[in-house]
């Protein structure tokens, strides 16, 4: 009798247990980063420039983190949040590679958060933003 209760108790203590329920199952989209459209790139960023004057100048492959600093040496201001006046040559850090193309460019830039140590060496005020993909300039108009 005693361990037919039990049974029985041990059963019913199982269906009181919630399942657990996913809410977002739909959202979640395993495998695929978001990439963000060219307004939402522009809306987000603290300044962004059209240029055709940018390339790799450093990175840090193989030592730690991977960051990618860019030198960019001309172009034209189109949002400004911080600077009125920016002069040019600047460099910028990113913490992924960029696919560069042989065309002008939007670079969408954030004010630099991290990377103290080499902030002050290599003067960077900004970093790409993350999530931001490279556009060339004629594929927004």
């Amino acid at each position: 009798m005693p361990l037919l209760l039990m049974i029985f108790s041990c059963e019913k203590k199982e269906m009181q247990i919630p399942h657990e329920i996913d809410l977002f199952a739909q959202e979640r989209r395993e495998g695929k980063a978001y990439i963000m459209s060219v307004q939402e790139c522009f809306d987000a960023s603290d300044l962004v420039v059209s240029t055709a004057g940018i390339k790799l100048v450093d990175s840090s492959t193989g030592r730690g983190r991977s960051f990618f600093i860019y030198k960019i040496n001309s172009g034209e201001i189109l949002k400004s949040t911080r600077d009125s006046v920016l002069g040019f040559p600047f460099q910028m850090v990113s913490a992924q590679r960029l696919k560069l193309k042989n065309e002008p460019i939007y670079v969408y830039l954030k004010k630099l958060q991290g990377y103290r140590f080499i902030a002050e060496e290599k003067k960077l005020k900004y970093q790409w933003l993350k999530g931001a993909s490279v556009y060339t300039v004629k594929e927004e108009n």
